[in-house]
């Protein structure tokens, strides 16, 4: 009974990282499936109703139009504590290292002349801007289906009144 109720919670989390990460082994990783099989038991939960429900519900909670709004969420407040690991690292991680790091945030990463490291990071203020025209399209769209849908009702109210 117990095990259930623990992946019951691991799979809440997994909904939980997706919305927010929208990425399903990452998401999977972070909810505490292990590394090996993260990808596998992610589909496994995404293929289930009642994650696509609780998924859905979130999105619905966060007006959150998916994949975009959860990549410019994680671009706008991300962490950057890994990008500056690696700036201020004396010599390259290991590979094990390098492949837990967290570098979302990282548009782009080169070596220059003298041995170190330039890391650039996306421009989190152009994160935030796109993050509100798309809350503010998705609010215009709501609005506009809200007057359409009391125009049809109208309508349909004076049909019935001529009877």
């Amino acid at each position: 009974m117990q095990e259930k109720k623990d992946l019951k919670a691991i799979r809440n989390a997994f909904c939980c990282y997706y919305v927010m990460l929208g990425n399903v082994e990452e998401a999977a990783e972070k909810a505490g499936f292990g590394k090996g099989n993260a990808l596998a038991e992610g589909v496994k939960c995404l293929k289930s109703a009642e994650c696509r429900r609780t998924i859905a519900g979130l999105r619905d909670i966060l007006s959150d139009s998916g994949n975009v709004a959860a990549g410019l969420k994680r671009l706008a407040f991300g962490n950057c504590k890994d990008a500056v690991y690696l700036v201020f690292a004396d010599e390259l991680p290991p590979p094990d290292v390098i492949e837990r790091l967290d570098l979302f945030n990282v548009s782009e990463i080169k070596r220059v002349k003298g041995g170190g490291v330039e890391v650039r990071l996306f421009d989190r203020l152009k994160a935030l801007e796109k993050l509100a025209e798309l809350e503010n399209s998705c609010s215009d769209r709501n609005k506009a289906a809200g007057l359409i849908a009391a125009l049809t009702a109208s309508a349909e109210e004076d049909d019935s009144s001529d009877d």
